[in-house]
């Protein structure tokens, strides 16, 4: 098994992803002409726009906090950390350059969601449907690859990776508190239940308050450790950026170099801010924009990759690398690396803290991931009362093996079907680029005009294959 895990992970992350997912993004980023800088303020507007009157779906406020709940994990606390001592400071450079670019992805794949989602005719009270199982099979007219997709979606998120978020819970509340880790396991299982067994609606309006409080919290602990060094974070930024290409070395020495630090800042960037992977634009497509168009919900998402990356990943850089403790290659690592910073900067408290951002943090992963795997059960057709029962049971068995196996291990398997994931949505989005720069310029074409954007499918026949006309009419 672990022959195999490697093997996946050699061919995905040392060929395939590692240049797949930045050309991607500058794919994109050019083509949408750099529309996650000069169409910044579309994001906020996207995202504070008043609900629409529809109640089919979700607000896009409760999309974007479903989506940061899931994004918003232990990568960017364990990871960043794992970042940092496997590639050295630069890692992180290369984790903003996968962000920058992964916010043009992100609004790509979300956007087409947003057009391809259906609704759910068996069931009035359900949220909308899609992903990027529904635009493989609706938009590429290939049922058998949205259905390769899906499988694999549910392996990782709703399985893989809710054990790595487990596991991080585990390790922090084993440290910070000396907690058994079944015993954290078996909690955690007890209180993902009552979150995701009462559905996409629940786990939204759970997270659409936690989220905004966990995520201001820990931006405000390091703007206080950033003001309480500030005469040191001019050049701490300068030496990210010269590590990145070499320029100044990471004391004590980091094996690989350059290279390292541009590995391990796209595989953590990646597992941090999921752009590109395929995973967001399951709970995007649940959401009633408003405007009523599909590119209002991607320049939501898009903003998404920019909290979780650009604001919380390097809140987590600075903290560790302003501290005494950071030791390129060195042996502390993951959330014992970030908490003994924490401790560096604010004492004791340092390890609890750390400990309970951990917990909200993986918590709320947990229940995103799962809200995706349930998109992605819905499209197999086996979304019925006995098919949820099974995946929500599967989800909390696997919250419990997750916070007793050992990082390593469970990081590795999370590697493997994330790259598998992301090599199938990457393809899809790029064979449907045209869509999504066709619906962007008709977004901006009615702005420029002085409308308020709205799409109708009946208006756009070379694009209108596959949507369900009853939504965009």
């Amino acid at each position: 098994m672990v022959t195999v895990i490697n093997f996946l992970n050699t061919v995905f992350w040392g060929y395939v992803l590692i240049y797949g997912l930045i050309a991607v993004g500058i794919y994109f980023t050019v083509r949408l002409r750099f529309q996650q800088v000069l169409h910044f303020g579309e994001m906020i507007r996207s995202i504070t726009a008043a609900p629409s009157d529809d109640r089919q779906g979700i607000s896009p406020f409760q999309a974007l906090c479903t989506s940061l709940a899931s994004r918003v994990g232990t990568g960017n606390i364990a990871g960043v950390a794992v970042a940092l001592v496997l590639g050295g400071p630069g890692a992180i450079f290369w984790m903003w350059v996968v962000a920058f670019v992964g916010m043009a992805t992100a609004y790509s794949e979300s956007t087409l969601a947003q057009l391809y989602k259906v609704k759910d005719e068996t069931d009035a009270t359900a949220v909308y449907r899609g992903g990027p199982a529904f635009y493989i099979a609706r938009g590429l007219g290939m049922p058998w690859l949205g259905a390769v997709f899906s499988v694999c979606l549910i392996l990782s998120f709703g399985l893989v990776f809710n054990a790595v978020q487990a596991n991080s819970i585990a390790d922090a509340m084993q440290g910070a508190f000396g907690l058994p880790k079944i015993a954290t396991g078996l909690g955690l299982a007890v209180l993902t239940a009552v979150v995701i067994f009462g559905g996409i609606r629940q786990i939204a309006q759970v997270a659409e308050y936690v989220v905004p409080f966990m995520a201001g919290i820990y931006l405000l602990v390091a703007i206080i450790v950033v003001i309480m060094n500030i005469t040191e974070v001019p050049a701490m930024l300068w030496h990210i950026i010269g590590n990145a290409f070499g320029l100044t070395e990471a004391a004590g020495g980091v094996a690989g170099g350059v290279a390292a630090a541009m590995l391990n800042g796209i595989k953590r960037g990646l597992f941090s801010n999921e752009a590109g992977m395929g995973s967001a634009p399951n709970i995007a497509a649940a959401a009633t924009p408003n405007p009523h168009h599909p590119s209002s919900q991607g320049f939501v998402q898009a903003f998404g990759v920019f909290i979780d990356t650009i604001l919380v990943c390097t809140a987590t850089a600075l903290m560790i690398l302003l501290s005494g403790v950071y030791a390129p290659g060195g042996e502390l690592t993951g959330t014992q690396l970030t908490q003994s910073a924490l401790a560096d900067h604010i004492g004791s408290i340092g390890p609890v803290f750390v400990a309970v951002a951990i917990f909200f943090f993986a918590f709320t992963s947990i229940i995103g991931n799962y809200a995706y795997s349930e998109m992605a059960l819905s499209f197999l057709g086996l979304g019925n009362k006995t098919g949820l029962l099974a995946l929500r049971c599967l989800v909390l068995v696997m919250v419990v093996w997750g916070a007793l196996q050992a990082v390593a291990t469970v990081f590795d398997l999370a590697d493997a079907s994330m790259g598998l994931m992301a090599t199938i949505n990457l393809l899809a989005i790029l064979a449907l680029s045209g869509t999504v720069v066709a619906l962007t310029r008709n977004y901006f074409d009615q702005r420029r005009a002085g409308l308020t954007p709205k799409f109708r499918a009946a208006d756009h026949p070379a694009i209108s294959k596959g949507v369900d006309h009853q939504i965009w009419d």
